[in-house]
């Protein structure tokens, strides 16, 4: 049309929804390191001027001395590594043998109801109360540690896969029967992929269950580790000690923990909202 004013309109904006999350998290972090500093402030405060008593309730400036001492001793990151050790150990084998059996169920379903019975009767016993049997099997070394941590992830990742496998989408498990399709090639390309958002999901439920596993190995009989060194502290009524023992093992596992949450989203990338 002539005489027509032209107006030209620039096309929207396209936020990309991984900038939005990087912001959102950089707001929570934000939020939760205020909160981590607002604390200690208020903790080291309370401490020094007598409103607790810092023997009894330790203090950040206490635990600040605890880590020089222990770095420069180098105990701190001989016991760290050596519960890191074993927690990783115990991780991987009791995560990997779990989801092998829980999987291998699919090819022996009339065994899957016993199986899944007897390792939710073996995860709701309290551990502790396996380690002496642990360690008088296999002895106060490394070797019962990783054993109680790969104890206290087997079930965990057993029911997880067996569970994946009733959700399977019965359509296209009808559509693979229809076609004539083998046991294994079921398993191949219907079964395995859809059990892999379940094996991440149990694996980072054990990652807190396998550490727990090495550190009541520790308790029971270890002369090293956090757990001893925790135990020891606490017999000696070192509280700076046992909270730097506790702040190094929640750094741990939420270290852990990020590991397993980006090695998902690499795996699991064809997963809606990934």
């Amino acid at each position: 049309m002539s005489g027509a004013t032209e107006i030209a309109v620039a096309p929207p904006r396209l936020v990309p929804a991984r900038a939005g999350r990087g912001s959102r998290l950089a707001r929570q972090t934000g939020a939760i390191a205020l909160s981590i500093v607002a604390v200690v402030v208020l903790w080291q405060w309370a401490a020094t001027s007598g409103a607790i008593n810092g023997q009894l309730f330790g203090s950040p400036a206490g635990i600040f001395a605890s880590l020089r001492q222990g770095l420069t001793t180098g105990s701190l990151i001989s016991d760290t590594l050596v519960t890191l050790y074993e927690t990783l150990l115990g991780l991987a084998i009791g995560s990997i043998a779990g989801t092998l059996c829980g999987l291998g169920l699919w090819f022996v379903p009339g065994l899957a109801r016993p199986a899944e019975g007897f390792s939710i009767v073996l995860n709701s016993v309290p551990k502790i109360a396996l380690g002496p049997l642990i360690v008088i099997w296999f002895g106060s070394g490394m070797t019962s540690k990783v054993w109680l941590a790969a104890i206290s992830t087997y079930a965990v990742s057993m029911i997880a896969a067996a569970a994946s496998m009733r959700e399977v989408d019965a359509d296209l498990l009808n559509l693979f029967r229809s076609l004539d399709a083998s046991p294994g090639k079921v398993f191949r390309k219907l079964i395995l992929p859809s059990a892999v958002p379940w094996i991440f999901s149990a694996l980072r439920m054990n990652v807190g269950f396998a550490l727990i596993g090495a550190i009541v190995g520790e308790y029971i009989a270890s002369q090293n580790g956090l757990g001893h060194e925790i135990f020891v502290a606490g017999s000696l009524f070192d509280l700076n000690t046992v909270w730097l023992g506790i702040i190094v093992l929640t750094l741990l596992a939420s270290l852990m923990t990020a590991v397993v949450r980006l090695v998902e989203e690499r795996v699991v990338s064809w997963k809606p909202g990934s």
